[in-house]
């Protein structure tokens, strides 16, 4: 069983870790994925979304869907 806090919190240093914690591949390789593109497309600008959401993302699986 996740726990939503540990999810939300790896998720929001490394996107996509909070998704593998979970056990959700293809949403860890989503964000593993178009992080990085975000911040370098953004020119540094807008990565951190990304960051919020992906952590919340990952905190709201593990609360509410998790057994």
């Amino acid at each position: 069983m996740s726990k939503p806090v540990v999810a939300g919190l790896l998720s929001f240093f490394v996107p996509g870790v909070g998704q593998l914690y979970n056990g959700k591949l293809l949403r860890a390789l989503f964000w593993l994925l178009i992080t990085p593109g975000v911040w370098f497309g953004s020119g540094n600008l807008f990565g951190w979304i990304c960051h919020l959401i992906s952590a919340y993302t990952a905190y709201h699986w593990a609360k509410y869907y998790s057994t």
